[in-house]
């Protein structure tokens, strides 16, 4: 009985095309609400197409951590350029860390203050206060307003974008994901790097994750070998990453 209604509708027209598009409609707003790449709602940047120099910009999420100081190490062993985008929960922990980020030469973004898993769900005002405590606390330990800001889960939507445009935010993301943070196989990840790898690329890693440390030195030696440069997204797109 519900499959014939369906077909006979309202004065014979059929609601199954109602019905499937009902279906379709959520599902197109989360595809293009969590493809930060598509600039759908926000313009961001997110790599520098036809890019002259072989530069690419490493940016690492949901720092700073206990990881993160291995992972300095590294860069400058390299000497090798990064953004962090930091929780402000987590700057509060490590005040340190954030000071020893700037003192290196990299650059420090916005991730939110709270980084929750609710972030496609907040209205504008939330998301504005998420994003004002996280610069309040960077400004707090290094006395620098953040430019920056990189959306938890790279979620963009009509309420992130009101909230931006209140903040005056710069939206970073990127084009090559290392997937690091849900994978486990260190050596598939490099390889997928290494096989993509482009000049103007923005590579999204993170600072909470121990086996970061090994896919960066790996990356870094690939580098190396093929002269390529890490350096930092205002660099890259020549912007200011602090207002």
């Amino acid at each position: 009985m519900i499959a014939v209604a369906m077909y006979t509708g309202i004065n014979g027209l059929p609601l199954w095309p109602i019905a499937i598009l009902a279906i379709l409609y959520p599902v197109f707003l989360i595809t293009i609400s969590t493809n930060i790449r598509w600039n759908v709602f926000v313009k961001g940047y997110h790599h520098q197409k036809k890019h002259p120099k072989k530069e690419v910009c490493l940016t690492f999420d949901d720092g700073p951590t206990q990881v993160t100081p291995h992972i300095l190490e590294l860069l400058d062993k390299y000497d090798a350029k990064a953004c962090f985008f930091c929780i402000g929960k987590q700057m509060e922990k490590h005040p340190e860390i954030v000071q020893e980020i700037i003192k290196r030469g990299h650059t420090i973004g916005n991730h939110t203050y709270s980084h929750t898993r609710k972030m496609g769900f907040l209205s504008s005002k939330s998301i504005a206060r998420e994003i004002d405590a996280c610069n309040i606390v960077a400004n707090n330990i290094t006395g620098l307003n953040l430019q920056f800001f990189r959306p938890p889960f790279g979620i963009i939507n009509p309420k992130t974008k009101r909230a931006i445009q209140k903040t005056g935010h710069r939206v970073i993301g990127w084009n090559l994901r290392t997937y690091d943070a849900i994978l486990n196989n260190e050596t598939k990840i490099v390889d997928r790097v290494k096989r993509k790898l482009q000049p103007g690329d923005v590579i999204l890693l993170h600072d909470n994750k121990e086996q970061t440390v090994t896919i960066l030195e790996q990356l870094l030696i690939h580098f190396e070998s093929n002269e390529y440069q890490a350096i930092r997204p205002d660099q890259l797109f020549k912007i200011h990453a602090y207002i």
